[in-house]
This record gives C-alpha cells, sequence and structure tokens, in this order.
C-alpha cells in the first residue's frame, strides 16, 4: 500500500465517485468529507473506505481542509471526484515521497471537455499543487480557486492526473453559475465596481487569449467552444460584482 492520505470532498457526486476512489485502491488511507449528499454518494464512499464523514458545506477551501485534517499520514493528496489517479502517477508517488527533499509536488492534468482532451487553450499540462507534507502545508482558504500552500520547497511530477471535467455543456453552464457568484463576492471585497468598458473588454480578452494566444483553435471545435464559455462566465462574474455593489 502508498502511505499516503487521499483527502476527498463530496456533494452528490455518485455520478463520479466510484471511478475517482476505484484510482486511488492502492493508497492506504482515504477520508471523504461529504456535505449531505443526496444520491448514493455516501453509500459509494463507503464500499471504499470506512472513513466517511458528513458535514454542512462550508465552502471549497474550508471543506478541503476539514479533510486534510483528519489524514492520518504524514503525506497528503487532495483529489477531486471527478478526477482519477493513473497507475504513472501512483508509482510516481509512492517513490518520490521517500526522499527527504521537497514538501509538495505539482501535478500535470489532463483535463476532458465533452470527452476530449484538451491539449491547448492553457489546459495542459495545468499544474496544480496536490501532493504535500500535512505538517507544512494548508489549504488558503479563498471563495473559489482554492489552493494548497506550503511552507517548503516545492517540485513536479510528471505523470499526470486525469480530470473528466465538464461531459456536457449543460455541466458548464451549471458550473459557471456557482463559480461566478462565488468569484463575484471575492471581487467585491478587493475591487471598485467594474466600468461597463472593462466588462466589455475582459470577456473578449479572455477568448482571445484561450483561443489564439494559448492555441485553442489547435483543439478544434471544443476550443472554440471552451473560450467562448470561459468569455461568458468572464462577462457573468463581473456582472455579478456590478449588481453586489450597486446593491451595496
Amino acid at each position: 500500500m502508498i502511505p499516503v492520505s487521499v483527502a476527498v470532498v463530496t456533494k452528490d457526486e455518485a455520478r463520479n465517485i466510484e471511478r475517482a476512489l476505484k484510482s486511488v485502491s492502492a493508497f492506504d488511507d482515504i477520508v471523504v468529507i461529504d456535505a449531505f449528499s443526496s444520491d448514493g454518494t455516501v453509500e459509494i464512499c463507503r464500499r471504499y473506505t470506512d472513513r466517511v464523514y458528513q458535514r454542512e458545506w462550508m465552502g471549497y477551501a474550508r471543506q478541503k481542509q476539514a479533510a486534510v485534517d483528519l489524514a492520518e499520514n504524514q503525506w497528503v493528496l487532495i483529489l477531486d471526484a471527478d478526477e482519477r489517479v493513473t497507475e504513472g502517477l501512483a508509482e510516481e508517488i509512492k517513490e518520490k515521497i521517500k526522499g527527504n527533499g521537497p514538501m509538495g509536488f505539482y501535478v500535470p492534468r489532463k483535463n476532458f471537455f465533452l470527452g476530449k482532451w484538451i491539449r491547448h487553450s492553457g489546459w495542459w499540462p495545468d499544474y496544480t499543487l496536490r501532493l504535500f507534507r500535512k505538517d507544512v502545508s494548508h489549504v488558503e482558504f479563498r471563495e473559489v480557486h482554492e489552493k494548497v500552500v506550503v511552507d517548503g520547497p516545492v517540485d513536479y511530477l510528471g505523470q499526470p492526473l486525469e480530470h473528466y471535467t465538464y461531459g456536457t455543456i449543460s455541466d458548464y453552464v451549471g458550473k459557471m453559475e456557482n463559480y461566478s457568484t462565488l468569484s463575484a463576492a471575492e471581487l467585491h471585497n478587493k475591487k471598485s465596481a467594474p466600468h461597463v468598458l472593462s466588462m466589455l473588454i475582459n470577456p473578449f480578452c479572455v477568448f482571445a487569449k484561450m483561443f489564439f494566444l494559448r492555441q485553442g483553435f489547435r483543439d478544434g471545435m471544443h476550443g472554440f467552444i471552451l473560450a467562448g464559455l470561459y468569455s461568458s462566465y468572464t462577462f457573468l462574474k463581473y456582472a455579478k460584482m456590478w449588481e453586489k455593489k450597486k446593491d451595496g
């Protein structure tokens, strides 16, 4: 068994969670914090670990930190329900944690959109810090796009984590509604109300950056749709921020 704790947070993830947990069956400790799912998520999780806990939703960062706090091992891997640890990654993790060097590792992610691996658009290799020593790390508290902060040297792994995000356009639109609200709340506390020009220019810049500068056009129609959706998300979060400022 790999002496690493896997920290997972769930909320109505019955569609994804079994494949995620199967992918970490070689890890000797799996901790799940569930936000009172109603779709059978908890029952599925209990087939793979007896360390399943339920807590009211506290936000992504706090929920993940709660799972990390319960980890039994020094090394922790944060895994989302729509992600999979490949065999190559599991073996690399097993070897890397034997040394006394880095305190954390960035992991490359292979992001899939509408069933296709997106190789451009800024989506590959999409390094994210997921493997770290618990005693020198914490999850930074942010409304959205939370990240792990490590007090010490970090390095990069070569084997990827597979991320099966947005199986349909409706999946993206549903998450966009939630993420744009959280992002608007975060921006509301940092910036003044957006000008109409910024609400026009920023979405266009996001599209141009993804589709042209980061060569999203090489991902074909998938890249075009993805850039358009991210542009829409950018407009929506600034519009919601403006709404919050207007209402005081």
